[in-house]
Formats: C-alpha cells, structure tokens, sequence
C-alpha cells in the first residue's frame, strides 16, 4: 500500500495511527499541501476531494475519507480488533467519529492552515491564486483557501475556533465515566479519531486538557502506545520551525 498523507492533517494522523496499530507495512508519500499537490489531477484521480489522506492499495484500487480508510483497515486486518463487537456500540463509534469530522474539524483547520498555509498563500498573485482555486474541488475549501489568501481569520475567528475545539474535551470526559478509552475497556478507532485534535489542544490550551483528569489520563496512556510514537504525531510548531529551516537552508 501506499498512503499520499500530510505529515501535520488531523486525517493522515488518524489513518497512520491505525496502520501502526495494525501493524501493516506501507509506503509514505508526503503529499505538499502548501504547493497544492493534492489539487493536481495525478491526487485527484485517487481521491476527488481533493483532501488528504488517499490510500493506494496493492491492486491498483484507491481509498478517501480517514474513517473509511480505517474501518477498511480494520476489515482487512481484524486483529487487533479497533471497532466494538457489539454493533450499537459501532454505532456509536461511527456518529462519534462524525461528531469530530463535523464539529471538531472546521475549527481546527481554522487554527492551523493560519499558520501552516497562510504565509504562502498571501503571497500569490490574484492570477496564481484564481488558478489555484480553479482546481479545488469543492466550494467549502476553495472559500478556506480564499480566506487565507486574501482575508486572514481575525483574532476573534481563531478564538472562536479554538473554544469550538475545546468542546471536545468535556464530550470525552463524558465518555470516559465508563472506562478507560471511549467506548469502554478497548481502544477502538473512536480513540484514534480523537488523538490528532487533543494531541494540538495539549499544545494550544494545555490548562484545559489538565483540568479534565479523564481525559488528561486517556492522553497519558494514548502516547505510551508503540503505536503512537510509529505515527510520528509530531508537534505542531516543532514542525514548522523545523520546515522553516529546511527553507532557510535551501536558499
């Protein structure tokens, strides 16, 4: 297999933290997000979204979408079991998985494309920026890439999307009253949907994360997983500072 993945989106994260728990061996193809590669019709054909991640499987077939990726992960590869045995706990685990891409997600691209995307988009021409919105896909990103071209998030914008985040944390505290990972005994892919999101709120209001022991808790023990130092979650501006000196470097 072959996974096209961007080392800092929420998604990657998710599909790569399932292949490390699964322990099933892959090509890693990074995809540039900045110069746009996954617009390019050689991305699009794999995955018309134009999103990351895409899964190239061995047959030449391809997958999109993180959640669908990981249960077809999990159907190939059934053990470690990552879904519950009881189907309206899968349930569950799926209108969970929902809930983050819906709610959680929105936000935190808000968050991260203003720093991770933004210095480069403001620097193209109205005619390199028109090109590049012609090939998006969809409108709800051609209109996210707009605004950090041309009118960056205000300071209110980001701080509405940073407490739209943290209302993850009580939603896990929650579900972690019945055991330690959220949906009981198990680590199931509900966990690994919501790693990437507590992994930049560790980082962003860390205050928060302490003040939610049960979550604070499920943190602890989601790092000490083999599995999560395989995923190379690496932190956020620790990535950037290090992408800032490859550039710098490179000129």
């Amino acid at each position: 297999m072959k996974l096209f993945h961007g080392w800092l989106s929420s998604a990657s994260r998710r599909v790569r933290l399932c292949l490390a728990e699964k322990g099933i061996d892959y090509d890693s193809v990074p995809v540039d997000m900045a110069a746009q590669e996954h617009h390019t019709p050689a991305f699009l054909a794999m995955n018309p979204n134009g999103v990351v991640p895409a899964l190239a499987l061995d047959d030449g077939r391809f997958l999109h979408e993180s959640a669908t990726i990981c249960e077809y992960l999990d159907e190939i590869r059934p053990s470690p079991p990552l879904r519950p045995a009881d189907p309206y706990q899968r349930a569950v685990m799926r209108n969970f998985v929902r809930w983050t891409d819906e709610k959680s997600l929105p936000n935190l691209l808000i968050l991260n494309w203003s720093l991770a995307l933004q210095p480069v988009a403001a620097q193209w021409s109205d005619a390199a920026l028109a090109e590049r919105l012609a090939r998006i896909p969809t409108a709800e990103r051609r209109e996210a890439w707009l605004r950090i071209a041309r009118k960056p998030y205000t300071d209110a914008e980001k701080r509405s999307a940073l407490d739209g985040l943290l209302l993850l944390v009580p939603k896990m505290e929650a579900m972690l009253a019945d055991g330690d990972w959220l949906l009981g005994a198990r680590y199931t892919l509900a966990d690994i949907a919501a790693i990437p999101f507590i992994a930049r709120i560790a980082e962003l209001a860390p205050e928060v994360l302490s003040a939610a022991p049960a979550v604070a808790a499920w943190w602890q023990r989601v790092q000490a997983r083999p599995a999560f130092a395989l995923a190379q979650l690496e932190r956020f501006d620790s990535a950037l500072a290090r992408r800032g000196a490859q550039q710098a470097g490179a000129q």
